[in-house]
This record gives C-alpha cells, sequence and structure tokens, in this order.
C-alpha cells in the first residue's frame, strides 16, 4: 500500500525535504531514488510535489509550543508563533521561495512543539517497554484553560461502510464514527498510515446503497488529526476540500444531518467538553486573590497601566495603590525603566518580587518601592529598606507576573456550531466598537499578588540601619503626578449569588452600636434577608458584629410586626465607615421579625419597588477583559470536590502558561493526559482531614484561607510518592519547626515553597454555560443534569502560588547551599521536554 511505502521511505523523504526547494533538487532526487522502483520513485516524488503545493494557511501556536508566542505578519496576514517557529518559517520561505505546505509542516513540528514532544515520549515510553506501568491511586482531572473550539456545524453519530483511497493501487475499507457537512471522523485500522494535511477519496458506499449521490469519484478530503486508539483501530478526523462543488450532494448530507439527528444523535463531545472547562474557568476567576492589571500602549510611546480587573478578594490590591485622591499609583511604581527590565528577562512568563510601604505627610500619601533584582543592585541599601520599611504597617510584598496579552483574545465563541440556531449569530457578538476602544493598545497582562507574611517582615524588621541615613529613601521614593494617566476599575460580572433580590428604598434607620452610640442614618436597598444603610455619621463597627436596628418611619404602616431592635450582623463596611452591608441574625428556628415583615411588604408591592440591577460601566467590557485573562492563565488552580463527609482535589488547571509545578508533575505523571496525580504534594491527610474542617467553617464572602507549603522535591526518584515530602505552615506556627526540612532540602534535593490560597465557592455561574447547556440538554437531558451536578460538587478553589524567591532570602541558611540548590533546580528544569 502507498501509505506503507511512504512510511517505509520515510528517512529518505525527511533527507530529500530538507533540500526540497533547492536549484539541484531534481539532480538530488534522481540520485537519491536510482535504486528504487518506478512505481516507489513515482509515489515519493507525488509526495515532493504535496508539499511544495502553495498555502495560505493561518498559523496559530498559542498553547501549542512551549515558547513566547506573539503576532507575525507575512503577505498582509497575521500569524502566532513563537521564535523558534518564525526562524524556522523565514528559513523555510528563503528555501522554498513562498509559503508552501513544506513550510507549514516544518514549523508545525519544531522541537518545541507539545504534540511533537508528546510523540517523542510515546515512542520513549514504548522503548521502555519493560518498565511496569504503575497504577495512579489519588489522580485529578486537568482542565486545559480556553481549549474548546466553536464548531461549524452539528456532528451527527453516524456508522456506515465507506471506502478510503489514499492512492489509484490503495484503496482502505473503514467506518465513519460521525459526519457533517464539511467533516466527518472515520475509524480505520491501526496499521494504515495518515499524516496531517493528507489528501484522501473517500465513497460513502454505505449511502450510495440507499440513495443515488452522483458521486462517482468520491468526495475529496484533507487529513486534520490522527488519534491512537488501541492496537486494533485509530480515529481519523477530516475536512472536506470542496472541490467536487456538487451543491445536490451537499443540500442532500445537510438534509440527511437535520432529518436524522434525533435517530442517530448529535455528537457533543465538543460542547460537552466545553461546559466543563468553561465550568472550571468560572469558578477560578472570581476567586483568584490576584488583581489583573492590564497594560496598554499609549501613542506609541509609553506602556501605562489601563485596567484593572477586580473581584471580591483582590479588590483590596487596588485599593492598597490608591492615594489620598483615590488616584491609582500603579503608573508610577510600574515605570517605563522598570517595565522595559521585566520585558527584557528571557522567561515567557517575567516574574519579580515588588517591596513596597507608604508614609503620610500633611495628609498626603507617598509610596516607596524597590524589586527584588533592584535591591541585588544595590545591596548597601537593603538594611535601610528592609529595616526601615518593614516597621511600617503599610509594608507589602508582592509577586508580581508579566506576560502578553492580545486584544483578539476577547471574543471566545460559543462551543456551538454555527447550524445549531439562527440565534446564534447574535450570541456569538464580536466586542462592540466601544469596548474595542478599550483593548486594542493592550500590550501585556500583570497580576499582582499580596505575599506578605507576618513571619518574614518580622525577618526583615530585624535588619539594623543608620536613622541618619533615612534620606537615602529618596531613591526608592515615587512623585505624584497632579494629573495621573487614568485607569478604569472593571469589576468582574459573575452570577449574583444572593439568595433574596435587592429593592432599591430608602427610610430612616436608627443604628444602635451599644446601649450608649446611637447612629441615624437610611436605608440604601433592602432584601428579605439583609438591608444596605448609609450612616449620618462613621461607626467604629467592623465586620461579624451584632447590631440592632430600628426602622421608625416602616413601623408607622404596620402594628403586626414590631420593628424596633431588630437584630443584624455586619457583613460588610466601606472605606469611610458609613455605608453598612447586615444580614438578619436569628439566635434560634423561631421566626425573625424582619424576615416576616420584609417577605409581605416585598410580595405586595413588587410592581412599585426597584430591583437592584448592578448596570456595569462599560457593558462587555469585563467579559472581554475574562476572555483575555482566560487565554493567559499563569498560576496553578486546584478545585476541592465534595466526596462523602470530605474534600478532596477533583482537579487541576493549567492554562497557556505551565508553572514549575505543573511541568514537575507532568513528568512524574502516568496516568495519561487526562489525570494528574497531585496528593503527594501535600502532607498525608490535609486535605481530608485539616482542611476539610476549616473549610466547612467559611462562608462564600469570608476571606481566602491561607498555609505556606514547604516542598522538597527528589528528582532521581522514579514516582511522585518517592520524590515528593511536604510540609505546611499555619499563621501560628513558628518556620524553626522546619529548619531541618529546609537544610536536607537545600542539601540533597530542591526546595520549593508555596502560598496556598483556599476560597469557598458559590454555586455555579449556569449562566454563563446556560447557551452550551441547553443545547446538550435538546438532545441528551441526563448528560446536561449530570454535567450540571459535577460542577455543584466544587466546594472551594484553591492557587498554589510560587514564592520561593522570596522565602528564600530569609532563611537563616549559608548562601552556598541556596546557590547550589538553586543551580541544581535550574538544571533540572532545562533537561525537562519543554
Amino acid at each position: 500500500m502507498a501509505e506503507d511505502k511512504l512510511q517505509q521511505y520515510q528517512p529518505l523523504i525527511e533527507e530529500l525535504k530538507q533540500q526540497l526547494g533547492s536549484p539541484g533538487f531534481d539532480g538530488l532526487f534522481a540520485q537519491k531514488t536510482a535504486h528504487l522502483s518506478k512505481p516507489d520513485q513515482f509515489l515519493i516524488k507525488m509526495e515532493m510535489s504535496r508539499l511544495s503545493q502553495p498555502i495560505a494557511r493561518f498559523i496559530d501556536l498559542r498553547g501549542q509550543v512551549s515558547g513566547e508566542v506573539k503576532p507575525y505578519i507575512h503577505d498582509g496576514k497575521q500569524h502566532f508563533m513563537d521564535d523558534l517557529a518564525i526562524a524556522v518559517f523565514e528559513q523555510e520561505i528563503a528555501k522554498h521561495g513562498q509559503y508552501t505546505l513544506a513550510v507549514y509542516e516544518a514549523v508545525m513540528n519544531t522541537d518545541n512543539n507539545f504534540r511533537v514532544m508528546q510523540k517523542r515520549a510515546q515512542q520513549q515510553a514504548q522503548d521502555d517497554a519493560d518498565t511496569p506501568a504503575l497504577t495512579l491511586t489519588h489522580g485529578a482531572k486537568l482542565i486545559k484553560f480556553a481549549s474548546y473550539e466553536s464548531r461549524i456545524e452539528e456532528r451527527m453519530n453516524y456508522s456506515i461502510k465507506i471506502t478510503v483511497e489514499v492512492s489509484k493501487k490503495s484503496i482502505i475499507s473503514a467506518n465513519t464514527s460521525d459526519i457533517s457537512l464539511s467533516g466527518a471522523k472515520i475509524k480505520v485500522h491501526s496499521k494504515a498510515a495518515f499524516e496531517k494535511g493528507q489528501l484522501l477519496s473517500i465513497r460513502l458506499v454505505g449511502l450510495e446503497q440507499d440513495f443515488e449521490l452522483g458521486l462517482k469519484g468520491g468526495i475529496q478530503y484533507e487529513v486534520v488529526a490522527v488519534e491512537p486508539v488501541n492496537n486494533e483501530y485509530q480515529f481519523v478526523r477530516l475536512k472536506r476540500t470542496f472541490v467536487e462543488n456538487n451543491q445536490g450532494f451537499d443540500e442532500f448530507l445537510n438534509s440527511f444531518i437535520h432529518g436524522n439527528k434525533r435517530r442517530y444523535k448529535i455528537n457533543l463531545d465538543n460542547t460537552m467538553d466545553a461546559v466543563v472547562c468553561k465550568g472550571y474557568e468560572q469558578y477560578y476567576l472570581p476567586r483568584v486573590s490576584s488583581l489583573f492589571v492590564f497594560l496598554s500602549k499609549v501613542k506609541d510611546k509609553l506602556t501605562l497601566p489601563s485596567m484593572v480587573l477586580t473581584n471580591e478578594n483582590n479588590a483590596f490590591i487596588h485599593y492598597y495603590f490608591e492615594d489620598e485622591r483615590k488616584k491609582s499609583c500603579l503608573y508610577s511604581i510600574f515605570n517605563q525603566k522598570r517595565l522595559a527590565y521585566l520585558n527584557s528577562l528571557h522567561s515567557p512568563v517575567k516574574e519579580a518580587v515588588l517591596y513596597t510601604f507608604t508614609h503620610s505627610n500633611g495628609g498626603k500619601i507617598y509610596y516607596y518601592s524597590a524589586f527584588d533584582f533592584e535591591l541585588k543592585q544595590e545591596p548597601s541599601l537593603n538594611p535601610l529598606f528592609f529595616g526601615f520599611g518593614a516597621q511600617k504597617d503599610s509594608w507589602r510584598a508582592f509577586k508580581v507576573q508579566i506576560m502578553p496579552s492580545y486584544h483578539e483574545d476577547a471574543f471566545i465563541p460559543l462551543s456551538l456550531p454555527a447550524s445549531a440556531g439562527k440565534s446564534l449569530e447574535k450570541l456569538n457578538k464580536r466586542p462592540t466598537p466601544r469596548v474595542q476602544g478599550f483593548i486594542q493598545d493592550v500590550q501585556n497582562l500583570m497580576l499582582l499578588t499580596d505575599i506578605t507574611d507576618p513571619r518574614r517582615t518580622a525577618e526583615y524588621k530585624k535588619h539594623q540601619f543608620d536613622a541618619g541615613q533615612v534620606n537615602l529613601l529618596k531613591h526608592f521614593g515615587h512623585g505624584k503626578s497632579s494629573t495621573p494617566p487614568a485607569l478604569e476599575v472593571v469589576a468582574l460580572e459573575y452570577v449574583n449569588l444572593r439568595a433574596h433580590k435587592r429593592y432599591l428604598y430608602k427610610t430612616g434607620t436608627i443604628f444602635h452600636v451599644d446601649s450608649q452610640t446611637v447612629i441615624e442614618g437610611h436605608t440604601r436597598d433592602l432584601s428579605v434577608m439583609g438591608l444596605q444603610v448609609e450612616l449620618n455619621s462613621p461607626t467604629d463597627s467592623q465586620k461579624g458584629d451584632l447590631v440592632y436596628i430600628d426602622l421608625p418611619e416602616l413601623q408607622k404602616i404596620t402594628k403586626k410586626h414590631d420593628l424596633k431592635h431588630l437584630r443584624y450582623q455586619v457583613m460588610a463596611i466601606s472605606k469611610s465607615k458609613t455605608i453598612i452591608n447586615l444580614k438578619v441574625h436569628k439566635v434560634s428556628e423561631n421566626k425573625h421579625p424582619a424576615i416576616e415583615f420584609f417577605t409581605q411588604l416585598i410580595d405586595k408591592n413588587k410592581s412599585k419597588l426597584q430591583a437592584c440591577e448592578e448596570t456595569p460601566k462599560i457593558p462587555g467590557l469585563s467579559t472581554a477583559l475574562r476572555n483575555m485573562i482566560t487565554k493567559s492563565v499563569c498560576q496553578f488552580p486546584l478545585y476541592l470536590h465534595k466526596e462523602s463527609a470530605h474534600f478532596n482535589i477533583g482537579a487541576i488547571g493549567r492554562g497557556l502558561y505551565s508553572t514549575k509545578l505543573h511541568k514537575a508533575l507532568e513528568h512524574f505523571n502516568q496516568s495519561g493526559d487526562e489525570q494528574i496525580e497531585i496528593a503527594p504534594v501535600f502532607p498525608a491527610n490535609f486535605i481530608e482531614d485539616e482542611l476539610s474542617e476549616a473549610l466547612r467553617k467559611q462562608t462564600r464572602q469570608d476571606k481566602p484561607l491561607k498555609y505556606t507549603l514547604f516542598m522538597r522535591l527528589d528528582p532521581d526518584k522514579k514516582t511522585l510518592t518517592d520524590a515528593v515530602k511536604s510540609q505546611i505552615l499555619r499563621d501560628e506556627d513558628s518556620l524553626d519547626s522546619l529548619f531541618l526540612f529546609i537544610k536536607k532540602a537545600l542539601r540533597k534535593e530542591i526546595l520549593f515553597v508555596f502560598q496556598l490560597q483556599v476560597s469557598k465557592t458559590g454555586r455555579p455561574d449556569t449562566d454563563y454555560l446556560a447557551n452550551e447547556l441547553k443545547y446538550v440538554s435538546h438532545y441528551a437531558l441526563h448528560k446536561a443534569k449530570d454535567l450540571e451536578e459535577s460542577l455543584w460538587n466544587v466546594a472551594g478553589v484553591c492557587d498554589l502560588i510560587d514564592i520561593t524567591d522570596e522565602v528564600i532570602p530569609t532563611l537563616e541558611v549559608e548562601d552556598n547551599l541556596i546557590e547550589k540548590m538553586t543551580e541544581k533546580k535550574r538544571l533540572w528544569f532545562e533537561s525537562l521536554p519543554m
């Protein structure tokens, strides 16, 4: 068979490909194939002709290579490639004189392509067949962020007999697995060899027995992907080239699929994968404690912070960088010199540690800051900066991560096929011109994570400094602009997790803090279970306090309910201390007077009351920024699932940029692409017992639980269980207890330190998934219910943030141990497949 011949001559083909396009190729071809038969020579000649065909394919390597992907323009068409791919592309273009299939295949097969590396790893695994396979006992589902795709049409699960004509002399029998107007997935024996881009002619013999299709020459398809299943068969994904231009057949096939999709069932795999992936994404972003800052090019000169995306867990970082005028000072801290240095770093994600504190003078707030790389350049100022700054209550340490961001990523279409309904086009709306105006100049996404820890702050305070040198701190100070650049603060739009709808209503209140303190005010909004109250003067009340409320004006309209001394709990309080969110506090199973009264009031007056609708300032901007972030995740998300009385790690997220921990786990992982072992990273029973109990006591509104995880890794071990040892440090624990653990890691192994942040989730944002869930339920209601139930099992979201670089300098150990371990760590990660 032709494919077997091509496989047989693969080394020769690879050798000829290297010279394809060169002036003396014909002579070289004749010389290299002189020993072959005429049919074999012809076969290889046809393969060379195929590779020489000019094409106009779009290249998008985002998420497919380990390098940093960036836009690249060729002949007016934008591609997305990393530096290695660009170098190969330009080299091959120079060789072939134009953009051909050979150029495309060379770019898609660079050494740092994940598919190539996976194939190489599979081959290595096959070579090491003597090594016994290990059974994974603690696997977690691997969620690849933004990995879903939209399909052009519905695919129908339909199996019919077909013949696949690879060449005039090579015809293979096979079956379809699913089929659509413009593509198909076929099931064929595993010995048949197919390559991406290969053209095939297929005859639908199963249909031809019952219908006159008028396709004597078959239908031409192009191979999109080959998916090995086992030793018996493989799946080959195909797309039509439409060279036949047979409108009659197209109409027949479209009508056939539409008329039989209930009988044979629509293939829902793509949509179901998207629901799962989007479901985990919608849990993660609202719980992230890192502030998302977008950096934009202004007038083709300066790069400045232009937008921040906030949620309940990260908004405090934005507030920290606001001065007395409520103006953000991010523009002065992340100045042009610092951004230029960070962008010059070679890693795809530029990382550094930022230390800051503030000083108040004359009612004004001034910021002082230094990056870890700046302090290394001026070691003589370290004692002064750390010793003085750490004494301040405003002292903070932030992990800074910067990566490219593209406005094209703001649009993520639904995973539904375009043929699913006429309304789909309306739902798949690209960003509006107004939103596009905000995002079109975005260059980078920056994450700011607060990694301040009292134990390390205490170490910084130990630095001795000369008080007479305090003026030298001006070196780290930042000026104040009278007209600072605008920063758009965008709140992440997320499902309203309130159990009861709120209504705008203003009525007088009397706020009792204690028996002596009474403050008058009025309600801003109300619901069955809570109030938002604005006081005439500030209060010292704090979150969690129990207070009493009188409603004198409402008391006049009811004699049935006593609206004096209603017990409420403070849930949130504004920075001005005048706006308070209150929740009904029940001390027993007895009915609360406020609940009874407001239930009746709202039921009888719904037509008169105005519901609180939190309309975004710029509709669509939050969604656009959310999509851009989803396409560039560089963190390590973990998901805790409910399992009987405990929680367990049910899933791990991985974005475009894998962390070192991702790479280490994948090195030891032996359970395939869909699962990954994670349990040994944590001390035994920590997740099941201690964290489960702590999380059970949390509410969704509470601040994230915070732990420090120390992990030793021995790269010479064969399994993750043998390679990893870990210890958890709680807020009240001393670092002294880990001295020997840390010393051993520095001497013989590799040390990681992580900040573990754990947030309790609310209900899933099914509005975000509504269109896909509706589509799945239309054809398979049980599957839609199963998907929704699985998302309800997510109880907590965690972030593992690598803080090793900030922690290590504070450890009281010899510098040479740190240097040796750091170098060992670097060399080991460089040795791993990219």
